[in-house]
């Protein structure tokens, strides 16, 4: 986080960007993806001492709790700030992550999917009925697909690199119900870099947006896919990020009247971190 804020403060010296102190998510705000058991588990086992969560790898301490529930209302405060018109765009600088988190487990070092708490209240209190959630993590948002895999109301596109942690993400799985055709998942081999990770997102997810016309768009910023991070094996650079930001701005700008809210996922060497979230966020201040 101080690697992040680095970066964000930055930013806000040049008069680029303001920075609003979110309030902590509440707890029908957890419950509009966690189930009730699954929340009180959480609970039970940080207030009981434990060092790692039961349902998966995601070390935990007294104060993980409280950072979680931060974590998931900055997006939620977010969320009011893009769609109650007061920003048109909005980055969440949040840890711990969220996009491994499913309704029932927590795993990967994610305890609340802050992205897909977003997105529920972006369609229960705004009434989007279209959000598009773009991640570019190198690892597979498998909670974030999990929770909307037959939703109809989330056009979830990621792209990741296999095999790889978790496992999941193949191109076959494509959503069902109301949500079929509406999973994308584009994985890469060790190595891959710009010309895959952008080529997806211009071939396959442009014309997806197209043809699904978000009211919102979210993306899950995962910045583990930079060259040099020490979890993930991609290469893209601080260059690539500028221009998937301006890919998911574009979509934004032509369907969903600009709006997009941006969360912060994975990244882990802390210069790297800095660079990209540069990036990014320079790109989504334009």
């Amino acid at each position: 986080m101080d690697a992040v804020m680095s970066a964000v403060h930055a930013l806000e010296r040049e008069g680029r960007l303001s920075i609003a102190a979110p309030k902590p998510a509440t707890d029908e705000h957890v419950l509009l993806v966690h189930s009730t058991e699954y929340f009180k588990k959480v609970q039970d086992e940080i207030a009981g001492g434990r060092r790692t969560l039961s349902t998966g790898d995601t070390e935990i301490s007294p104060g993980s709790l409280g950072a979680a529930l931060a974590a998931a209302g900055a997006v939620v405060s977010g969320v009011d700030a893009v769609m109650g018109g007061k920003a048109q765009r909005a980055f969440c600088a949040v840890r711990p992550p969220g996009h491994h988190a499913s309704a029932s487990r927590g795993m990967g070092f994610c305890l609340f999917n802050n992205v897909a708490i977003g997105a529920r209240y972006a369609r229960r209190k705004y009434g989007a009925e279209r959000i598009l959630i773009a991640d570019w993590d190198v690892h597979h948002g498998n909670g974030t697909q999990e929770v909307f895999w037959s939703d109809g109301s989330v056009l979830f596109f990621d792209t990741h690199q296999h095999p790889w942690y978790p496992g999941t993400g193949a191109p076959a799985e494509t959503g069902e119900g109301k949500a079929r055709g509406l999973i994308f998942n584009r994985p890469f081999p060790s190595g891959s870099g710009r010309a895959q990770v952008l080529g997806a997102f211009r071939e396959a997810l442009v014309p997806a947006a197209e043809r699904f016309k978000p009211d919102l768009v979210m993306i899950s910023a995962g910045f583990d896919s930079r060259l040099g991070d020490p979890l993930g094996e991609f290469t893209l650079t601080d260059q690539d990020f500028a221009e998937l930001t301006d890919i998911a701005v574009g979509i934004a700008r032509q369907y969903a009247g600009g709006r997009v809210v941006s969360v912060l996922e994975g990244g882990y060497a802390l210069q790297g971190l800095s660079l990209g979230v540069t990036a990014h966020v320079s790109r989504l201040v334009a």
